[in-house]
């Protein structure tokens, strides 16, 4: 009986963190005790966990398919890019360092040392791993310093799953050359392909699987059909564009999130787009904001050099305008530090100095070199609500904002009985909001998730807008459906995949 089972793929983008989520779910359905594992992440997409570890979502959604709560040791090396070849480097959830891209890799040793301390606390507690795989299975000019394929795999002694995405096109070439380009010893670790994102009639495919298990000599395990509306939290940032001409509408409560270069946490608003009188459109010029209600400036990992991309193109003059309108500005993480009087960076966390900020909100922010990682819980105020709502979700950021008089908090943080009872407990607020309502912001991500809150704040701008309230249950169904799309993509690949197989394959 195999113990672990990879899922690699012919290049970036192809479904391997999907397939595995799935995998995993169906693993677990079947009375396994599974979990995932993947040695190194590069997303600006992260996690925190209840500990306060940083890890990729992808890894999250999947230990959420094998009903475990989220841990580092599934993801032990995040890296968080800030330039081209430079990245914050996550290990075992909390920062290590700085490095550019020739740095990072003269320390494999030590870095390989940490993957293998995490995969072997796992393989300690349940019965199978499902390990995802990083870009292409064939990356043949970093054979010598990768740790997050192969050697992984040699390491767990993996039966490996290739994915392949044939909406693409070239799928033949993708898996063909693929296999190709592996060594002896690896190809026989291949026990199947899976085709992922197929489009039209599937029996119109029957020639293409024979010619590719003549070719290979692996069986395709599954062609799956393209799944429209899929609504699971995705770690790349490919899923933005579905929503990048979304048609703004009367009857509907128009919301720009602006794109940043250094964009993070975008699926804060995968709950808000879900809703049905909500249009999400992705913005990446100031025109694109004609006709919206509501205009977000999301998370950063470089908050200074994503602010001056806002000011160089146009933004500062667009969003002010905005305003005077009508429109409602907020701003999350990095994009509520955006919208204060300035920035200032003694310790040249990203560029030092001081920047001007966009003038929107009188708060102030200096960037911190240690970062703040939790999860919490917080009420928000009467200024927002009517009733008492809860959102929870985590702060991950390397700044303290403070807020003039004039400016209100939104939330007020919840804290346990244990904290609320020490002899040190001070209220803590999080955010800003100005006097009319129009511009507030938050450091928490995740704020729009709970219905609730959501639901409230989306009358307030309906209300606004001339438009009738719409009942609570309206919110709370899309989150009860969001809850079940794991289940739903599961069912799918269990439907068109030989899931049988592929346990006969691993011996369970």
């Amino acid at each position: 009986m195999k113990e672990a089972l990879a899922i690699l793929g012919t290049g970036s983008d192809v479904g391997k963190s999907l397939i595995a989520t799935a995998l995993c779910r169906l693993l677990y359905r079947s009375g396994m005790k599974v979990a995932p594992f993947k040695a190194q992440n590069m997303s600006l997409n992260s996690f925190v966990t209840s500990d306060g570890g940083e890890m990729g979502r992808a890894q999250v959604l999947q230990a959420q398919a094998c009903c475990l709560v989220p841990n580092v040791v599934m993801n032990p090396i995040l890296l968080k890019p800030e330039a081209d070849s430079q990245s914050q480097v996550i290990v075992q959830g909390k920062v290590w360092e700085r490095c550019e891209a020739k740095e990072y890799f003269s320390k494999k040793t030590l870095l390989w040392d940490l993957v293998k301390s995490s995969y072997e606390k796992l393989t300690k507690s349940y019965e199978m791993i499902v390990i995802e795989g990083a870009g292409s299975a064939a990356e043949m000019n970093l054979r010598d310093r990768d740790i997050v394929n192969w050697p992984v795999v040699e390491m767990a002694d993996a039966a490996v799953i290739l994915v392949a995405d044939i909406d693409r096109g070239g799928v033949f070439a993708q898996i063909i050359g693929t296999m190709d380009l592996l060594a002896p010893e690896e190809r026989q670790r291949v026990i199947g392909v899976v085709i992922n994102k197929f489009r039209g009639d599937l029996s119109l495919f029957d020639d293409g699987i024979k010619i590719i298990e003549e070719r290979t000599g692996v069986p395709v395990l599954g062609v799956l059909p393209y799944l429209r509306n899929l609504e699971l939290d995705q770690e790349d940032s490919v899923a933005i564009e579905q929503y990048r001409l979304t048609h703004f509408g009367a009857e509907t409560v128009n919301v720009a999130v602006v794109l940043l270069p250094h964009m993070s946490n975008f699926t804060d608003f995968n709950e808000l787009a879900a809703e049905p009188d909500v249009a999400l459109r992705y913005v990446a010029s100031s025109k694109e904001l004609l006709g919206a209600d509501v205009i977000i400036l999301p998370g950063s990992k470089t908050t200074i050099a994503d602010l001056e991309h806002l000011i160089n193109a146009g933004f500062e003059d667009a969003l002010a305008l905005q305003v005077q309108g009508g429109s409602e500005i907020v701003g999350v993480c990095g994009g509520f530090q955006m919208l204060g009087e300035e920035i200032s960076d003694p310790q040249h966390v990203e560029t030092g100095g001081i920047s001007k900020g966009l003038g929107l909100l009188d708060v102030k922010t200096e960037l911190l070199a240690q970062k703040t990682t939790v999860q919490v819980r917080a009420r928000a105020l009467s200024n927002f609500c009517d009733q008492e709502a809860l959102v929870e979700g985590y702060e991950i950021h390397m700044g303290a904002t403070t807020r003039a008089t004039t400016v209100s908090p939104c939330f007020q943080i919840v804290l346990d009985d244990a904290q609320s009872s020490s002899s040190h407990y001070e209220k803590k607020d999080d955010g800003a909001m100005r006097a009319d309502g129009l511009v507030w912001g938050t450091y928490i991500h995740g704020v729009f998730d709970q219905p609730e809150f959501r639901r409230q704040w989306l009358n307030r701008i309906r209300v606004r807008k001339n438009l009738q309230p719409l009942a609570m249950e309206t919110s709370q169904a899309v989150s009860a459906r969001l809850r079940h799309a794991l289940d739903r993509w599961a069912d799918h690949v269990e439907q068109y995949c030989d899931v049988k197989k592929i346990k006969q394959l691993l011996g369970v």
